[in-house]
């Protein structure tokens, strides 16, 4: 045997001793999933009557550490997604799916009236309703700015494209502003506001309707009473005076955030939007949810609804 043989042994041997010194070398992981499902949230609105939920199952991992303990690790995975009619008791979900992921991710959001979208790590997993989930690798830059920021909202946008907020629309200096999603060529470019698109800086969401930018913008009247405004094309076509809905209740606004959900918009309370007159419809006059989750929403046994 010659020297560096000799001494590759040498190191094998001390290693192998350490280990019986410190009481056993173990890496040994005992890995169980969880028997029910939890963390039921609303994922979003199809229509006036659907409601996208998604729930995960827990698991457990123990990892033996070198002395004889353990390293303990809870997370979710399994995520699944269903389609509930919010406004009619029924025998559990009109549809459901489920993932094989481990992965802590369960978290998902509404893109359009049937796409769902949450992160991957880097990319992004895209979910429509009725079909399978699949994830999508994105090249990212910067346009013009070069701090980016977190994403936690993408809506439809122009040209086919979308919108993805998350940082301040008044940003400056190098900060971006607004990101847009091409799932076509795959990308996601990070942006500032060029003198079109100065406007939206007033809105508390945005979203496109072919080719018109619409925003929903709040304001305040006498210090006392909100005003919500629909503005499209930097134009204002309606507002609606919170007193004056009668099944609006203004704490319940005041609570809520401001939001498209695809084809409706939530406020403390679920309504829509007339896009050929270009006004708020508000005859969907459904009750008010405690969102992202109400109630028993989702029962694992036989499914049903409260608000």
């Amino acid at each position: 045997m010659n020297n560096f043989g000799f001494e590759k042994l040498l190191a094998v041997l001390a290693v192998a001793f350490a280990c019986v010194c410190m009481w056993g070398c173990s890496d040994d992981v005992t890995f169980r999933w969880s028997d029910g499902r939890g963390s039921a949230e609303i994922a979003g609105f199809i229509d006036d009557s659907l409601a996208v939920v998604t729930d995960c199952r827990e698991w457990y991992e123990d990892t033996e550490t070198w002395n004889g303990g353990y390293y303990s690790d809870v997370s979710c995975g399994h995520d699944r997604m269903m389609v509930y009619n919010y406004r009619v008791q029924e025998n559990g979900p009109r549809w459901s799916d489920s993932l094989t992921n481990k992965s802590n991710g369960y978290h998902w959001y509404q893109m359009t009236d049937s796409v769902f979208w949450r992160w991957e790590g880097d990319n992004i997993l895209l979910w429509k309703v009725g079909e399978k989930a699949h994830e999508m690798k994105l090249s990212r830059k910067n346009d013009g700015c070069s701090e980016s920021f977190k994403i936690d909202r993408i809506r439809q946008w122009l040209n086919g494209k979308f919108i993805a907020l998350g940082g301040k629309f008044d940003a400056d200096g190098e900060n971006c502003q607004y990101a847009v999603l091409d799932t076509v060529e795959k990308t996601l470019a990070f942006k500032r506001l060029d003198e079109k698109l100065e406007w939206i800086k007033k809105c508390d969401d945005v979203r496109a309707w072919e080719k018109d930018v619409y925003c929903l913008a709040l304001n305040e009247k006498d210090n006392r009473n909100l005003v919500l405004k629909l503005i499209i094309q930097n134009k204002v076509t309606d507002s609606v005076e919170v007193s004056s809905v009668d099944f609006w209740d203004s704490d319940v606004v005041k609570m809520s955030s401001l939001s498209f959900y695809g084809d409706v918009v939530y406020w403390g309370y679920l309504f829509s939007i007339d896009y050929i007159n270009q006004i708020f419809d508000l005859n969907l006059n459904v009750r008010p949810l405690s969102f992202p989750s109400f109630g028993n929403f989702a029962g694992e046994k036989n499914g049903f609804i409260s608000y």
